[in-house]
């Protein structure tokens, strides 16, 4: 499978109902040293992650103008834009998010993750 396809499954899989409410599968994901700048302006490392995640309403959300740059052998830079549905399901929240996977033990690993609200109309 062509990396830019893999890596796309994986936001996808992070972003899907059964990873968000699966501790394990969560765990599995990231690397031990991952760390997230949250649009909200959080910040949270792999175990907050793993330990509140699940605990989390679930939005569906779309990956659109995924893009991958290489930043060394077995480090990737990933961006896309991200629309979720809003609470009442009439106005969709963007968010520009970047995301760095490294390749560990021969399994990707998101080690970085950064969301960016886009302001209505964005």
């Amino acid at each position: 499978m062509e990396l830019i396809q893999t890596l796309l499954l994986l936001e996808q899989r992070l972003l899907a109902q059964l990873t968000r409410c699966n501790p394990a599968e969560i765990s599995y994901l990231l690397a031990e040293e991952f760390i997230e700048f949250g649009a909200s302006g959080s910040i949270w490392n792999k175990q907050q992650v793993v330990e509140q995640l699940p605990h989390q309403s679930f939005t569906p959300r779309t990956i659109s103008e995924f893009e991958v740059r290489s930043l060394s052998e077995n480090t990737v830079l990933v961006t896309y834009r991200c629309q979720t549905g809003s609470i009442d399901q009439r106005r969709p929240a963007n968010s520009l998010r970047s995301s760095i996977w490294q390749m560990q033990r021969e399994q990707w690993k998101m080690v970085f993750h950064q969301g960016t609200k886009i302001p209505d109309g964005g």
